[in-house]
């Protein structure tokens, strides 16, 4: 079993900086891409950002040039810096990896417990 972890939520203020964690525990033998995703009341989970085990990344375009999505291997851990935020970047975001436990076994989808961003106008 795999469990993740976020951390770093809370209210701030439009144009304010927020860093998210996740940190992955569990039997892992390897983490292929992790990411974060949020989902407003009444709206779907969308894809904010997303990063590979060797480092490639992918963004939602509502985030690029203001989010940054990093991850320490070492760690099992995952990064969101989130600069400039806005108003409409309030949500819960959910911790996402695709996690092989076993090497002879195919990967599963893990999720976080979500953690509440609040910005403020």
């Amino acid at each position: 079993q795999v469990h993740l972890v976020e951390s770093g939520g809370g209210l701030v203020q439009a144009g304010g900086s927020r860093r998210l964690s996740c940190a992955a525990s569990g039997t892992i033998f390897k983490i292929n891409s992790m990411g974060w995703y949020r989902q407003s009341p009444g709206k779907q989970r969308d894809l904010v950002a997303i990063i590979t085990s060797t480092g490639a990344t992918n963004y939602a375009d509502s985030v690029k040039g203001r989010f940054a999505i990093s991850r320490d291997n070492a760690k099992n851990t995952v990064y969101l810096q989130m600069n400039s935020l806005k108003p409409e970047d309030t949500a819960v975001y959910y911790c996402n990896a695709d996690v092989k436990s076993r090497s002879y076994l195919a990967p599963s989808a893990y999720w976080g417990q979500g953690t509440q961003v609040t910005v403020s106008s």
